[in-house]
């Protein structure tokens, strides 16, 4: 493969009916790609898990996904509320989800730990009032 292959999705914010469409779009296209099922299966968790936070704390955003040579990079970008504290909201259990997502089987605490759990790298950059932008890498 020599030309990066680009996967864009819209999230959008509060819609738990379709939440989680985009990572089932992702292991879809990776399993078309004939990528090893351990890849497939760590990408689609960090995916899932990034794409869960963007419907319930930031009101939505876009999901990248480049799948490269070498690696396959998710990019999540929001323009939420941003992470005040990114040490505390990495710590397992950790959430600020409302009583109503938890309610929903949501907001447990293990977004950001399982995907830095599923990924080869992570960055994250948050501003307040201004949003959140996670890049995560697998390697392949």
């Amino acid at each position: 493969m020599s030309d990066n292959l680009v996967f864009r999705f819209d999230v959008q914010g509060n819609d738990f009916t379709s939440a989680g469409q985009a990572s089932v779009q992702v292991k879809k296209n990776l399993r078309q790609l004939g990528l090893d099922a351990d890849t497939i299966r760590r990408v689609s968790i960090a995916m899932y898990e990034g794409e869960i936070n963007m419907v319930i704390h930031a009101g939505g955003g876009v999901a990248e996904v480049i799948v490269s040579e070498d690696y396959i990079e998710i990019i999540l970008e929001d323009r939420g509320p941003g992470i005040k504290d990114i040490d505390q909201a990495m710590q397992a259990g950790y959430s600020t989800a409302t009583e109503t997502i938890r309610s929903l089987g949501f907001g447990a605490g293990m977004g950001l730990p399982n995907m830095k759990k599923n990924t080869d790298s992570m960055e994250i950059t948050s501003t307040i009032d201004v949003g959140t932008r996670i890049v995560m890498r697998v390697m392949l």
